[in-house]
């Protein structure tokens, strides 16, 4: 394992899929003349559309996606590493889409991709309901991918708040780095990002880096922002704020390893049972 510099950009994705194609490539360009090799976007990078009839007439599946094609082509480009935190991509007959994540390869080539597993269908109040379920497809498996600097898992937004997703990343995949792109909303992450995203990375040992969206979209929906790199201690390292923009960190995988060596968490896990209360071992 050795370190790189690794770079999140920050997007505030519209409807338009072409507007959303020229932010990430001026984000990403920006992120690899800072000097990244790893450049992680959001969740939703191509499109965020809450209307479900107009997003299904723009989506396409993965082949004809126009945000995967270009993605694909500045990576090659440009020679890093590109994650793409998020696509949605149609999927089986077309009704339903996959809240789809790739990690392209420095020649072009999709090197891994992951199904977000945990669906978003929740009521937060104030009219604010969310039923994911109604147009995407969950995934059913945990991705860990090698890179030249050490393993990463992959999970996207909502997954943040499944810790055994994770622990499986890295107690089972080895993962030295962990990725959660999102597009959380404001009253949520006002809540709850910096903490959940700081309690995977201390209690599994590992980087985590976080790329968000952020700010007002177009249907009126806010969301969060505050992009984060966190280091195996628990650390905030970077941080964006509520702008589109790109924050850099230097992460060094062999860290991860240390902290497990202090804090061996991820070695004593043990089997148990939930036994009644009033159970009493003889």
């Amino acid at each position: 394992m050795t370190a790189f510099r690794a770079a999140l950009v920050q997007m505030t994705s519209s409807r338009s899929v072409p507007g959303n194609i020229a932010a990430m490539d001026a984000l990403v360009r920006e992120a690899v003349a800072g000097g990244a090799v790893y450049v992680q976007t959001p969740e939703t990078t191509g499109i965020m559309d809450e209307d479900p009839a107009r997003l299904f007439d723009t989506l396409t599946f993965q082949d004809a996606d126009p945000t995967l094609a270009h993605a694909r082509a500045l990576a090659k480009e440009l020679g890093i590493h590109l994650h793409v935190g998020s696509l949605a991509v149609k999927v089986g007959d077309g009704s339903k889409a996959a809240n789809r994540a790739f990690l392209i390869a420095p020649t072009g080539e999709i090197a891994a991709t992951y199904d977000k597993i945990h669906l978003f269908d929740v009521q937060l109040g104030e009219g604010q309901v969310y039923r994911e379920s109604a147009r995407y497809v969950a995934g059913d498996r945990a991705v860990v991918v090698d890179l030249p600097w050490g393993r990463m898992g992959i999970a996207i937004c909502y997954d943040l708040r499944f810790p055994h997703l994770f622990r499986v990343q890295t107690r089972d995949g080895g993962a030295t780095m962990l990725t959660v792109p999102a597009a959380f909303t404001r009253p949520t992450g006002e809540a709850h990002w910096h903490t959940l995203l700081r309690a995977r990375a201390i209690e599994n040992g590992a980087w985590v880096l976080a790329a968000a969206q952020a700010g007002r979209h177009e249907n009126g929906r806010e969301t969060y922002g505050h992009s984060l790199i966190i280091d195996p201690w628990g650390h905030v390292v970077a941080e964006a704020g509520i702008e589109p923009g790109v924050i850099f960190a230097d992460i060094d995988p062999e860290l991860a390893l240390v902290m497990r060596g202090r804090v061996p968490a991820l070695s004593h896990d043990r089997p148990f049972t939930l036994s009644p209360s009033d159970e009493v071992p003889s």
